[in-house]
């Protein structure tokens, strides 16, 4: 089969390799098509550990069923699934409390067991959701992208949310985007350096956005709020610059939500979100049910996740890697599909 390759360092590569046999609970996905991450471009780009090739990189697909392994049950040859990017245990003591997403020994497509930048990937049963016929395979893909989104949704449910920033108009600020407009009736306003994406933003949603740079992002929070702050930030660059931004245009009582992960270590004034009593709270990946609810809201055409998105067969996928590397104004998601015609 073909694979898109990290065989080191800097490189990238189509190669052929042996096809997957699934294990015992495991099934064997005909891939129809895995989205680009994010989180992939910058492991990429900065040499990261977390992701150490050699390996084949790729975490948010769907496809056909055309092996299944022993053990498994009530999963056909021919089925269609969407998977989950986290493979938990299911027995340690996260998991037995309902935090399948934070594991103690989860394992990541893409990173921990071969992805799906291939024509076929094995995949334990137990992370497949059904993938309705009526939703195409692109979109189908991105369940895991906006799951994270709905996770955010779920996860701030105790904290109002009437008027929500979303710092980064990424995929992911994206999905969160409207995630938060679909499942808690937020007015948003969405911040980036990029006119392109603000123009995005603005097509799917946002009352306001505000080009950073061009511009004071908290003073324009502030105008939108008078003078009061908004309720909720979702920082999805994660930059020590928009995670002070986060807090500085929060108001009091309000929670500020860490997705992004684009740095790490920063100075914080304590007392800044102490005396105001602002709320900071990291999140991470997705619940099965969240890409449940977030095939959900695909299918019935609550939120959009095609129409920015670009698409390529798995043997441009080289290319389309080194672009998205060094996007344009209208780069903003891609998608390869091994098998364009399911």
């Amino acid at each position: 089969m073909l694979a898109l390759n990290y065989p080191a360092f800097d490189r990238l590569e189509l190669i052929e390799q042996s096809v997957p046999i699934p294990a015992a609970g495991e099934v064997r996905l005909r891939v129809a098509a895995c989205g680009l991450c994010g989180s992939e471009l910058e492991t990429f780009k900065t040499k990261s550990v977390r992701r150490t090739p050699p390996l084949v990189m790729g975490h948010e697909f769907c496809g056909v069923v055309d092996a299944v392994g022993e053990g498994v049950t009530g999963v056909a040859l021919g089925g269609r699934y969407v998977s989950n990017a986290v493979v938990s245990c299911l027995t340690c003591r996260r998991c037995r409390r309902g935090d399948t997403h934070l594991c103690a020994s989860r394992q990541v497509f893409g990173m921990h067991r071969p992805g799906a930048f291939a024509e076929m990937v094995c995949v334990p049963a137990a992370v497949l959701i059904p993938w309705p016929e009526s939703l195409p395979a692109a979109a189908a893909c991105l369940a895991e992208p906006l799951g994270n989104g709905v996770h955010v949704a779920r996860l701030t449910a105790g904290f109002a949310a009437e008027q929500v920033m979303v710092i980064g108009a990424g995929p992911i600020g994206l999905m969160c985007q409207q995630a938060m407009q679909a499942l808690r009736g937020s007015r948003t306003m969405v911040c980036d350096v990029s006119a392109g994406r603000l123009a995005v933003a603005t097509r799917l949603g946002a009352e306001r956005v505000v080009r950073a740079g061009q511009g004071d992002a908290c003073a324009a929070a502030m105008a939108w709020t008078e003078g009061e702050g908004v309720d909720l930030v979702i920082d999805a660059a994660g930059s020590t610059v928009t995670k002070q931004l986060s807090l500085d245009a929060l108001r009091p009582g309000g929670a500020a939500v860490w997705i992004g992960l684009h740095g790490d270590r920063m100075e914080l004034s304590s007392y800044a979100v102490t005396l105001p009593e602002k709320h900071v709270l990291g999140t991470y990946a997705a619940k099965q049910d969240d890409l449940v609810e977030a095939v959900r809201l695909m299918t019935e055409g609550l939120v959009d996740v095609t129409s920015w998105v670009a698409t390529a067969p798995l043997t441009e996928g080289v290319d389309l890697f080194q672009r998205m590397l060094n996007p344009g104004e209208t780069d903003l998601k891609a998608v390869l599909c091994p098998q364009p015609t399911v």
